[in-house]
Protein backbone atom coordinates (compact mmCIF):
# COMPACT_ATOMS: atom_id res chain seq x y z
CA UNK A 1 0.00 0.00 0.00
CA UNK A 2 1.23 3.36 -0.90
CA UNK A 3 2.14 6.19 1.48
CA UNK A 4 -0.25 8.53 0.65
CA UNK A 5 -2.94 5.91 0.30
CA UNK A 6 -2.48 4.50 3.60
CA UNK A 7 -2.68 8.09 5.16
CA UNK A 8 -6.14 8.52 3.34
CA UNK A 9 -6.97 4.99 4.81
CA UNK A 10 -5.81 5.97 8.50
CA UNK A 11 -8.25 9.28 8.24
CA UNK A 12 -10.84 8.02 7.72
CA UNK A 13 -10.81 4.66 9.85
CA UNK A 14 -9.06 6.00 13.06
CA UNK A 15 -12.14 8.11 14.02
CA UNK A 16 -14.28 4.80 14.05
CA UNK A 17 -12.22 3.49 16.38
CA UNK A 18 -12.08 6.68 18.60
CA UNK A 19 -8.16 7.21 17.66
CA UNK A 20 -6.63 10.04 15.77
CA UNK A 21 -4.30 10.64 12.96
CA UNK A 22 -2.19 13.03 14.58
CA UNK A 23 -1.03 10.29 16.76
CA UNK A 24 -0.13 8.04 14.35
CA UNK A 25 2.05 10.04 11.38
CA UNK A 26 4.87 9.25 13.18
CA UNK A 27 4.77 5.46 13.53
CA UNK A 28 2.49 4.78 10.66
CA UNK A 29 4.93 3.03 8.71
CA UNK A 30 4.52 -0.03 11.72
CA UNK A 31 0.59 0.40 10.85
CA UNK A 32 1.05 0.73 7.18
CA UNK A 33 2.63 -3.02 7.20
CA UNK A 34 0.28 -4.65 9.35
CA UNK A 35 -2.69 -3.33 6.77
CA UNK A 36 -0.63 -4.44 3.77
CA UNK A 37 -0.24 -8.08 5.21
CA UNK A 38 -3.84 -8.14 6.27
CA UNK A 39 -4.76 -7.16 3.10
CA UNK A 40 -2.81 -9.91 1.49
CA UNK A 41 -4.54 -12.59 3.96
CA UNK A 42 -7.70 -11.27 3.32
CA UNK A 43 -7.16 -11.33 -0.94
CA UNK A 44 -8.31 -7.78 -1.09
CA UNK A 45 -6.46 -5.91 -3.98
CA UNK A 46 -6.11 -2.67 -2.00
CA UNK A 47 -7.17 -0.19 0.43
CA UNK A 48 -10.54 0.74 -1.16
CA UNK A 49 -11.73 -3.35 -0.85
CA UNK A 50 -10.60 -3.17 2.47
CA UNK A 51 -12.97 -0.10 3.44
CA UNK A 52 -15.89 -1.87 1.45
CA UNK A 53 -14.69 -4.88 3.44
CA UNK A 54 -14.89 -3.08 6.98
CA UNK A 55 -18.45 -1.22 5.99
CA UNK A 56 -20.02 -4.79 5.11
CA UNK A 57 -18.03 -7.21 8.52
CA UNK A 58 -18.63 -5.16 11.48
CA UNK A 59 -16.04 -7.58 12.87
CA UNK A 60 -12.91 -6.45 11.47
CA UNK A 61 -13.38 -3.78 12.44
CA UNK A 62 -11.82 -5.97 15.95
CA UNK A 63 -9.44 -7.12 13.67
CA UNK A 64 -8.09 -2.83 11.87
CA UNK A 65 -8.03 -2.06 15.84
CA UNK A 66 -5.73 -4.57 16.84
CA UNK A 67 -3.19 -3.92 13.79
CA UNK A 68 -3.62 0.06 15.21
CA UNK A 69 -1.98 -0.82 18.55
CA UNK A 70 1.86 0.87 18.76
CA UNK A 71 4.76 -1.38 20.57
CA UNK A 72 7.36 0.87 21.06
CA UNK A 73 9.14 -0.22 24.08
CA UNK A 74 12.35 -0.25 25.87
CA UNK A 75 14.22 -0.17 29.22
CA UNK A 76 14.37 3.01 30.98
CA UNK A 77 12.61 4.68 28.38
CA UNK A 78 12.85 8.80 28.62
CA UNK A 79 15.51 8.57 31.32
CA UNK A 80 14.74 11.62 32.81
CA UNK A 81 11.73 10.61 33.86
CA UNK A 82 12.76 7.81 35.47
CA UNK A 83 15.10 9.75 37.45
CA UNK A 84 12.70 12.02 38.94
CA UNK A 85 10.71 8.74 39.91
CA UNK A 86 13.63 7.50 41.80
CA UNK A 87 14.66 11.12 43.39
CA UNK A 88 11.58 13.00 44.48
CA UNK A 89 8.14 11.11 42.93
CA UNK A 90 8.20 8.17 44.74
CA UNK A 91 9.93 9.16 47.57
CA UNK A 92 6.98 11.53 48.32
CA UNK A 93 4.60 8.90 47.72
CA UNK A 94 6.34 6.62 50.23
CA UNK A 95 6.69 8.97 52.53
CA UNK A 96 2.26 9.86 52.33
CA UNK A 97 1.56 6.30 52.14
CA UNK A 98 3.85 5.04 54.92
CA UNK A 99 2.25 8.23 57.17
CA UNK A 100 -1.24 6.95 56.79
CA UNK A 101 0.41 3.56 58.22
CA UNK A 102 0.26 1.35 54.61
CA UNK A 103 3.25 -0.89 53.89
CA UNK A 104 3.16 -1.13 49.95
CA UNK A 105 3.22 1.08 47.57
CA UNK A 106 0.63 0.19 44.81
CA UNK A 107 1.68 1.30 40.75
CA UNK A 108 -0.59 0.77 37.62
CA UNK A 109 1.59 0.55 34.25
CA UNK A 110 -1.31 1.02 31.44
CA UNK A 111 -0.60 -0.14 28.20
CA UNK A 112 2.57 -2.58 29.09
CA UNK A 113 3.27 -3.69 26.23
CA UNK A 114 6.25 -6.12 26.41
CA UNK A 115 6.90 -5.39 30.14
CA UNK A 116 9.80 -3.37 29.85
CA UNK A 117 7.96 -0.19 31.69
CA UNK A 118 6.85 -2.30 34.73
CA UNK A 119 10.17 -4.16 35.20
CA UNK A 120 11.89 -0.63 34.97
CA UNK A 121 9.88 -0.02 38.00
CA UNK A 122 10.52 -2.54 39.68
CA UNK A 123 14.16 -2.19 39.25
CA UNK A 124 13.62 1.09 40.16
CA UNK A 125 12.88 0.43 43.56
CA UNK A 126 14.73 -2.43 44.20
CA UNK A 127 18.38 -0.61 43.06
CA UNK A 128 17.04 2.64 44.31
CA UNK A 129 14.29 3.98 46.10
CA UNK A 130 13.49 1.22 47.74
CA UNK A 131 16.83 0.74 49.56
CA UNK A 132 15.44 4.28 51.34
CA UNK A 133 12.06 2.73 52.91
CA UNK A 134 12.75 -0.77 53.99
CA UNK A 135 8.99 -1.61 55.61
CA UNK A 136 7.69 -0.83 52.69
CA UNK A 137 7.06 -3.08 49.86
CA UNK A 138 5.96 -2.04 46.05
CA UNK A 139 3.55 -4.00 43.69
CA UNK A 140 3.70 -3.20 40.24
CA UNK A 141 -0.17 -4.36 38.29
CA UNK A 142 0.93 -3.70 34.25
CA UNK A 143 -2.15 -4.44 31.84
CA UNK A 144 -2.25 -4.27 28.04
CA UNK A 145 -5.16 -5.06 25.52
CA UNK A 146 -2.60 -7.44 23.54
CA UNK A 147 -2.23 -11.04 24.54
CA UNK A 148 0.80 -11.04 22.47
CA UNK A 149 2.69 -8.49 24.62
CA UNK A 150 1.52 -9.69 27.84
CA UNK A 151 2.72 -12.73 27.62
CA UNK A 152 5.97 -12.03 25.93
CA UNK A 153 6.23 -9.66 28.87
CA UNK A 154 5.61 -12.86 31.51
CA UNK A 155 8.62 -14.15 30.17
CA UNK A 156 10.87 -11.52 30.55
CA UNK A 157 13.42 -12.06 28.10
CA UNK A 158 14.87 -9.31 25.97
CA UNK A 159 17.16 -8.56 23.50
CA UNK A 160 20.42 -6.54 24.56
CA UNK A 161 18.74 -3.23 22.50
CA UNK A 162 16.47 -2.79 24.54
CA UNK A 163 18.36 -1.91 27.46
CA UNK A 164 20.60 0.30 25.96
CA UNK A 165 19.00 3.37 28.06
CA UNK A 166 19.05 1.61 31.52
CA UNK A 167 22.23 2.21 33.90
CA UNK A 168 25.27 0.03 33.02
CA UNK A 169 25.41 -1.77 36.45
CA UNK A 170 21.49 -2.65 35.89
CA UNK A 171 22.41 -5.44 33.15
CA UNK A 172 24.59 -7.19 36.39
CA UNK A 173 22.12 -6.22 38.96
CA UNK A 174 19.06 -7.17 37.50
CA UNK A 175 19.27 -9.97 34.81
CA UNK A 176 20.74 -13.07 34.04
CA UNK A 177 21.53 -14.49 31.00
CA UNK A 178 19.84 -16.85 28.57
CA UNK A 179 21.16 -17.81 25.06
CA UNK A 180 22.09 -14.50 23.74
CA UNK A 181 19.01 -12.90 25.53
CA UNK A 182 18.96 -10.92 28.86
CA UNK A 183 16.00 -11.99 31.17
CA UNK A 184 14.65 -10.31 34.54
CA UNK A 185 15.69 -11.67 37.49
CA UNK A 186 12.82 -13.65 39.57
CA UNK A 187 13.02 -10.82 42.61
CA UNK A 188 11.89 -8.28 39.70
CA UNK A 189 9.35 -10.69 38.21
CA UNK A 190 7.59 -11.19 41.01
CA UNK A 191 7.09 -7.59 42.33
CA UNK A 192 5.30 -7.49 38.80
CA UNK A 193 1.58 -8.70 37.48
CA UNK A 194 0.75 -8.71 34.32
CA UNK A 195 -2.96 -9.04 32.97
CA UNK A 196 -4.70 -8.46 29.79
CA UNK A 197 -7.32 -5.40 29.97
CA UNK A 198 -8.01 -2.81 27.52
CA UNK A 199 -8.68 0.81 29.50
CA UNK A 200 -10.86 2.05 27.48
CA UNK A 201 -13.32 -0.94 28.56
CA UNK A 202 -12.52 -1.64 32.06
CA UNK A 203 -9.49 -0.87 35.27
CA UNK A 204 -8.08 -2.99 37.63
CA UNK A 205 -10.08 -3.08 41.20
CA UNK A 206 -8.39 -1.02 44.37
CA UNK A 207 -6.35 1.91 44.39
CA UNK A 208 -3.19 3.10 43.36
CA UNK A 209 -0.59 5.45 44.47
CA UNK A 210 1.51 5.43 40.92
CA UNK A 211 -0.28 5.14 37.19
CA UNK A 212 1.45 5.41 34.75
CA UNK A 213 -0.43 5.95 31.03
CA UNK A 214 2.45 6.94 28.59
CA UNK A 215 2.56 7.31 25.33
CA UNK A 216 -0.73 5.46 24.64
CA UNK A 217 -4.11 7.20 25.65
CA UNK A 218 -2.80 11.06 25.26
CA UNK A 219 -1.32 10.45 22.04
CA UNK A 220 -3.26 7.86 20.20
CA UNK A 221 -6.86 8.79 21.69
CA UNK A 222 -9.68 10.98 20.56
CA UNK A 223 -10.10 14.05 23.13
CA UNK A 224 -12.79 12.67 24.52
CA UNK A 225 -12.00 9.03 24.66
CA UNK A 226 -8.64 10.89 27.04
CA UNK A 227 -11.27 12.19 29.06
CA UNK A 228 -13.14 9.13 29.93
CA UNK A 229 -10.15 7.56 30.60
CA UNK A 230 -8.48 10.26 32.46
CA UNK A 231 -11.81 10.34 34.79
CA UNK A 232 -11.11 6.61 35.26
CA UNK A 233 -7.40 7.16 36.24
CA UNK A 234 -8.53 9.91 38.75
CA UNK A 235 -10.79 7.14 40.65
CA UNK A 236 -7.98 5.07 40.55
CA UNK A 237 -5.78 6.89 42.14
CA UNK A 238 -5.20 7.28 46.25
CA UNK A 239 -5.48 11.08 47.14
CA UNK A 240 -2.41 13.14 46.23
CA UNK A 241 -1.69 9.87 44.07
CA UNK A 242 0.97 10.40 40.94
CA UNK A 243 0.09 10.65 37.44
CA UNK A 244 2.58 10.02 34.62
CA UNK A 245 2.37 10.52 31.04
CA UNK A 246 4.62 10.80 27.94
CA UNK A 247 7.09 13.86 27.75
CA UNK A 248 5.81 14.76 24.85
CA UNK A 249 2.09 14.44 25.89
CA UNK A 250 -0.63 16.94 27.46
CA UNK A 251 -3.67 16.39 29.41
CA UNK A 252 -6.98 16.92 27.65
CA UNK A 253 -8.19 20.93 27.64
CA UNK A 254 -10.25 21.60 30.61
CA UNK A 255 -8.48 19.00 33.15
CA UNK A 256 -8.88 20.24 36.43
CA UNK A 257 -8.29 17.04 38.49
CA UNK A 258 -4.91 17.15 38.37
CA UNK A 259 -1.63 19.51 38.99
CA UNK A 260 1.50 19.29 38.08
CA UNK A 261 4.18 18.09 40.13
CA UNK A 262 6.20 21.32 40.13
CA UNK A 263 10.06 19.96 38.49
CA UNK A 264 8.78 17.11 36.83
CA UNK A 265 7.40 17.39 33.38
CA UNK A 266 5.02 14.79 32.27
CA UNK A 267 3.91 13.65 36.07
CA UNK A 268 0.42 15.12 37.58
CA UNK A 269 -0.61 14.95 41.02
CA UNK A 270 -4.37 14.09 42.10
CA UNK A 271 -6.02 17.72 43.07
Amino acid sequence: MMDQTCIQFLQWSLPQLRMRWKGFRKVRGQVCKRIDRRLHALGLADASAYRSFLEHNRDEWDALDALCRVTISRFYRDREVFRLLEQEVLVSLCEAARAQGATELRCWSIGCASGEEPYTLAMLWDLGTGRLFPSMKISILATDADPNMIERAKEGCYASGSLLEMPPHWKTNAFVRDRGRFCVRPEEREKVIFLEQDVRVTEPRGLFHLILCRNLAFTYFVEELQKEILARVHDKLHERGALVVGTHEALPSGTAAFLPWLGCPGVFRKS
